[in-house]
């Protein structure tokens, strides 16, 4: 993903610029023809919009998954467990958002972007906490995850809720009929993936046409595959999970990376730092995100909601929230639906950067030097 973004956008700042954005643009039409040879479906959008629309959607069902399971079996499968994730993803996705309106209070033609600087990039910061793995504790990089998780979650909530267009209700009804069948299919535990992915793109379709954005359907498809034990013992939603894992973390998202990155700094001064939608997502990411969830769990200890990390000092606890500012994936593809059509392109793909950037290194760094505590301050 690192690879790909740079790349963007050593292209969008060459000669190639042109050709970068005019492959992006150019229109694809997939259609699904009768047997007769009459078109039945047809789908006319620009490249870019089928990544960010249809490949993103594979990309959440593998999300809608990871989510299904945290929730079955690991970080967020019991109340007790569950608490401090929850709450410092949701004062994670507030005090950024809030920071973001604040710096944007006098424009009110920018509050749409406030969700923006809200969701944590899993892959990034998972793959940057790796780095630093030798020195950092197993419950924060479980914490970590689960706060990503318990993240996407939110981001998905806030794209289906706030970032939709007019909605088209016949389409939108079959997508309610078509999402019933696959949660049909999960309680009469069927296990072949066939007739989930059939449906499944049928509720894709109908999402696209109603005008909530069809990566949903990813969402709703993740959580129907069930959790069951299958044929020789295999659990239809891991396998399933491992068996796209290679494909969204190796193709799916360096080729997001690769199409949303390319940002052409020719014009920018220094000045474009300083717009209010790239300094108020730099600023959410940043400071919005180590703000809300480090503060939320320093208080949750303290007031003994929750339970410490174990063998986690402070320090690497704010090394871990600082890392949770790394929005790349989720903050771009926000950004793309908050800003559609306006030209805030540079703008929302700048103060993605920076903020994510940033955050990545003030990270990593603490993490380097913060000593665990001891078996023996643990105890205590």
């Amino acid at each position: 993903m690192m690879i790909a973004a740079a790349l963007a956008m050593l292209i969008a700042n060459s000669p190639l610029e042109g050709w970068y954005h005019a492959y992006l643009a150019q229109t694809l039409t997939v259609g699904f023809t009768s047997p007769e040879g009459a078109a039945t479906v047809a789908f006319q959008k620009p490249l870019l919009l089928w990544i960010n629309d249809f490949f993103m959607a594979i990309f959440f069902l593998y999300a809608g998954m990871e989510i299904k399971r945290e929730m079955f079996r690991g970080a967020l499968s019991s109340a007790k467990r569950a608490m401090l994730p929850i709450i410092s993803a949701a004062c994670g996705m507030a005090v950024p958002a809030a920071i973001y309106l604040f710096i944007n209070q006098a424009h009110p033609e920018f509050h749409h972007g406030w969700a923006i600087p809200s969701a944590t990039d899993i892959a990034f910061a998972v793959g940057v906490i790796a780095l630093a793995s030798s020195r950092v504790p197993s419950a924060i990089k479980i914490l970590l995850l689960a706060i990503a998780v318990v993240d996407d979650l939110g981001a998905m909530l806030v794209i289906a809720l706030f970032y939709n267009s007019d909605i088209y209700y016949p389409a939108l009804a079959v997508a309610g009929v078509s999402a019933a069948i696959l949660f049909a299919f999960n309680r009469l535990k069927i296990t072949a993936y066939g007739p989930y992915f059939i449906i499944g793109f049928i509720l894709w379709a109908a999402l696209f046409q109603a005008g909530v954005h069809p990566t949903i359907a990813g969402v709703i498809l993740g959580f129907s595959i069930p959790m069951i034990d299958g044929e020789k013992g295999v659990c239809p939603l891991e396998n399933l999970e491992h068996m796209i894992q290679p494909w969204v973390t190796f193709c799916i998202l360096p080729i997001f990376a690769f199409a949303n990155a390319g940002v052409s700094f020719a014009g920018l001064g220094f000045d474009a730092l300083l717009h209010p939608v790239t300094l108020g997502i730099g600023a959410g990411l940043f400071i919005g995100k180590q703000i809300g969830i480090f503060g939320s769990v320093w208080l949750c200890v303290k007031a003994g909601i929750c339970h410490m990390p174990t063998r986690a000092s402070w320090l690497q606890v704010y090394g871990m929230a600082v890392l949770c500012g790394i929005g790349f994936t989720m903050a771009l593809f926000v950004g793309g639906l908050a800003f559609e059509g306006h030209g805030m392109d540079a703008n929302v793909r700048l103060g993605v950067m920076a903020g994510s950037v940033l955050s990545a290194l003030a990270g990593y760094g603490i993490l380097c030097i913060a000593a665990p505590r001891s078996y023996e301050e643990a105890k205590s």
